[in-house]
């Protein structure tokens, strides 16, 4: 049986690039989108803030004096935001895996407060609109931009299974390639959606949405695969 080969669609960690490694699968990296940083002012911040993703945090950590808001309750989307807003010093009262999770706890136990969404520039509508219907008071402040770069994949890569870490970079990909037989694993639930709403069918989503969770599912995948 010829090695499995894997398209990672984000440039992935030592420990990350480790874990294929040690599966014996061989995996290609490709970034297909691109962060950039906003610069944006602190003095328009309510009472508690939101956070969707770890590109906010990172992108708040760039501001001057960011450090006067760790005093601030904070309500984040995904461990992996929580681990890395708790690692600089904030207190997360609440996280949860996705943002209607996280809209339904806020709605219907923490109405009463203020909040600002730190936000990228193509973040979905989910969050903001059950804030609305929900009559919480919020402003949102837009952090950072997530740009698509397309890169066309040779004729001569072929690939087993493709991981897709958010909507956009299935955007970007698509661009220019397409997806025929390969696997695609997904981080999440929106990324999966974004698939099959381009006649994407193999699909397989991570149980919970992490970057190692969706190298947990390849490998565990092809493990099976080769039994």
């Amino acid at each position: 049986m010829s090695q499995i080969s894997i398209l990672s669609t984000k440039t992935l960690s030592t420990e990350q690039r480790q874990a294929f490694l040690e599966a014996n699968l061989d995996v290609l990296e490709q970034d297909f989108i691109e962060i950039k940083n906003n610069i944006f002012e602190l003095n328009k911040i309510n009472t508690n803030l939101i956070f969707s993703s770890q590109n906010a945090v990172l992108s708040l950590m760039e501001q001057n004096d960011w450090e006067v808001l760790k005093t601030k309750s904070v309500f984040c989307v995904g461990i992996k935001t929580k681990e890395l807003l708790e690692l600089n010093g904030f207190q997360v009262d609440v996280y949860m895996d996705y943002a209607s999770e996280l809209a339904e706890i806020i709605t219907l136990i923490y109405n009463k407060e203020s909040y600002t969404f730190l936000s990228g520039n193509l973040r979905k509508e989910t969050l903001p609109k059950a804030l609305k219907r929900g009559g919480i008071t919020f402003n949102e402040i837009e952090v950072y931009q997530t740009k698509l770069a397309p890169f066309k994949i040779s004729d001569k890569e072929k690939f087993d299974g493709i991981m897709f870490f958010s909507p956009s970079a299935v955007e970007s990909y698509l661009t220019n390639n397409k997806i025929k037989n390969e696997i695609c694993f997904c981080v999440g639930n929106t990324t999966a959606k974004t698939l099959e709403t381009n006649k994407i069918k193999n699909i397989v989503i991570a149980e919970t949405p992490t970057i190692e969770e969706v190298i947990e599912e390849v490998i565990e995948y092809y493990k099976t695969e080769s039994i």
